[in-house]
C-alpha cells in the first residue's frame, strides 16, 4: 500500500473573514459558485457530494450534479426508486458539499429534501438531451443487473415513441438549515464560518476552529 503521510500542500490563496461576508449565506454561495464556474481548472463546479442516511442508519455519499439554485434551496434530479431516492423517502435530512481545489474552498450544507412538483420535473426532463432521457427510462437505477449487455439490449429495444418522463423520476430541492464555508489557510489554520438558521428564518454566523 502507498504511504500518503508525506503528501503536503500549503493553502494560501484567500481568507474568509466575518467582516467581508453577507448576512445571507445564499449570496456568499452564489459568489463562490460563480468564481468556481468561471475557473479554467474546474470542469464541473456544480458537482456536489450528496450524503443520505439509509434504513440501517449508515450514511452513504455520492456525487450528483446541482441543476438550479433558488431563493429556497438547491435542486437536483434522480430516480425516486434509486438507493438515494429510497433513503430520502425514509429520512429527508441530507448533506450536500462542494469542493473546489483550485480555489482551496469547500461548502458543506445541511438541510432536508423536498420533492419537486411533477410539472417542474417534467419541464426539466424535456430539457435534457435525448440520450439522457432514454437513460433515465431504461436504467433500473441501483438495482442489481446481470451484466452490461442487459443495458445495451434495453437501449436497442427502446421505442422512442415512449420518450416521456417516467413517474419514478424527478427532482428534489434541498432546503438548507446550515451552511459551512471553508477557506484553506496557511499552517492548517483554515477559516470556517458557519451560518445556522433560526426559527425566525434569521441566519447566525459563527466561526469554527479548524
Amino acid at each position: 500500500m502507498k504511504d500518503l503521510s508525506d503528501y503536503r500542500k500549503s493553502y494560501d490563496r484567500d481568507a474568509l473573514l466575518e467582516t467581508n461576508v453577507p448576512i445571507n449565506p445564499f449570496l456568499l454561495f452564489e459568489n463562490w459558485f460563480q468564481l468556481a464556474d468561471a475557473h479554467a481548472n474546474i470542469e464541473e463546479a456544480n458537482a456536489m457530494t450528496l450524503t443520505t442516511v439509509g434504513e440501517d442508519n449508515t450514511p452513504l455519499a455520492r456525487v450528483v450534479l446541482l441543476k438550479k439554485i433558488t431563493q429556497k434551496g438547491f435542486r437536483f434530479f434522480s430516480n425516486y426508486q434509486s438507493q438515494k431516492g429510497q433513503a430520502i423517502a425514509n429520512n429527508p435530512n441530507v448533506c450536500i458539499s462542494f469542493f473546489w481545489p483550485p480555489l482551496e474552498r469547500q461548502v458543506i450544507i445541511k438541510g432536508h429534501c423536498e420533492p419537486l412538483s411533477s410539472g417542474e420535473s417534467e419541464n426539466y426532463f424535456k430539457s435534457r438531451p435525448q440520450g439522457s432521457q432514454i437513460g433515465a427510462i431504461i436504467s433500473p437505477q441501483s438495482q442489481v443487473i446481470p451484466d452490461r449487455e442487459f443495458l445495451e439490449q434495453r437501449l436497442r429495444d427502446f421505442d422512442q415513441i415512449n420518450l416521456q418522463k417516467p413517474d419514478y423520476w424527478g427532482g428534489y430541492e434541498v432546503i438548507p438549515t446550515s451552511f459551512e464555508f471553508w477557506q484553506g489557510r496557511q499552517n492548517r489554520l483554515h477559516d470556517r464560518l458557519r451560518y445556522s438558521k433560526s426559527e425566525e428564518d434569521h441566519w447566525t454566523i459563527e466561526r469554527l476552529a479548524p
